[in-house]
Parts: C-alpha cells; structure tokens; sequence
C-alpha cells in the first residue's frame, strides 16, 4: 500500500517521527535502518509508537533471536511461519538473515516447499522435525505428540520451550504486520 500524494508507503498507522516515538525510539528505529540500508524500519516507526511496551517487545524479540537455539534452526522457524502467514515483510528481513546463518536460497527454497519435499534431499532429520513441530503449532496451535517426540530427540527441555515461545513470537508479529498493515522497507 502507497500513499497516494507521493510521499511513499504508508499504513493504518502512520510511522513515527521523534516526537511521536521519543528519543530513544527514533534512534532505535534509525540504526535499525541504516543497518538495513532502508530509508526507514516500518515495523519499528510504527510499533515505537508504544513506548515501554516497544522497548520489552525489543528485548524479548532479541533473548529469542540469541537464545539456546542454534541460529540456524531460529532462522528455519522464522522463514517458515514467515511463510505460513504470508509475511512478505517478515520474508524480507529474514531472508539475509537466514542465509547468513547457513540457509542458502536452495535451502529457504526446500523450507517454502515443505513437506513436498522428498526426503533425502536437502532437509536433515532434525530440519524436518522443526518443520512438522512448527507447521502444527501455526496451523493446529498444538503440536502433536509423535511430532513433540521427534522435536525432543533433538531439543532439551530449554529449547523445546524457547521452540514454542519462537514460533508464537513470529506467529504473532506476522497477524500484527498484516492488521496494521505495515509497508515493505525495501518495496521491490
């Protein structure tokens, strides 16, 4: 969705300038940008809005991208509620991420086209039952038993949890993208 006095993308929310988000906010939201080399970080301009609420979301949001889990199997999670969820928005910024952390685009390619990939080809054991454990949790919002023993042959009890606590983050930030809709950073 574009503006349409030309001044770019805007959604239900408009972002934030310093007086709306606060010093702290407004530097956050510009680091975040130029890290991204984006003009503007949508999804910080706009939930920044929120103050003290933004900043524990940050510091959640952060402890579960540098948790127990391998960054990895966080970014194989991300990528596939990402994409269970439509999340282009969530896709544009973790898709660098992932392939940073090892997923190459044939890789993120086998994640977009689970469980119609074969196996043997490509996914490991244990990306398969990330995959299952994280399907279920995002379409059933349980997981079943046999997936939950597959899931714990690879993950201890700690990560087992943050697995849960991932998935319902970016679960969650996907429906808040999509009902503020929040506009690409780098529209193509």
């Amino acid at each position: 969705m574009s503006g349409g006095d030309g001044t770019g993308p805007v959604g239900r929310i408009p972002s934030g300038g310093l007086r709306q988000l606060g010093p702290i906010n407004w530097v956050i939201a510009k680091l975040a940008a130029r890290s991204l080399h984006a003009p503007e970080m949508h999804l910080f301009t706009i939930l920044g809005h929120r103050q003290l609420l933004f900043w524990t979301w940050l510091i959640y949001g952060g402890r579960l991208l540098r948790g127990k889990l391998p960054h990895v199997d966080t970014e194989l999670v991300i990528l596939r509620v990402a994409h269970l969820r439509a999340c282009e928005y969530e896709l544009q910024h973790h898709r660098g991420m992932a392939r940073k952390r090892g997923l190459d685009a044939n890789m993120q390619a086998m994640i977009f086209a689970w469980p119609d990939v074969p196996a043997g080809t490509g996914l490991s054991v244990r990306q398969r039952a990330l995959l299952a454990a994280t399907d279920e949790f995002v379409k059933d919002r349980k997981i079943t038993s046999d997936s939950w023993q597959q899931l714990a042959t690879h993950l201890d009890r700690r990560r087992l949890i943050e697995f849960c606590m991932l998935i319902s983050q970016y679960d969650g930030l996907a429906a808040t993208i999509s009902s503020l809709d929040i506009p690409l950073d780098n529209p193509r």
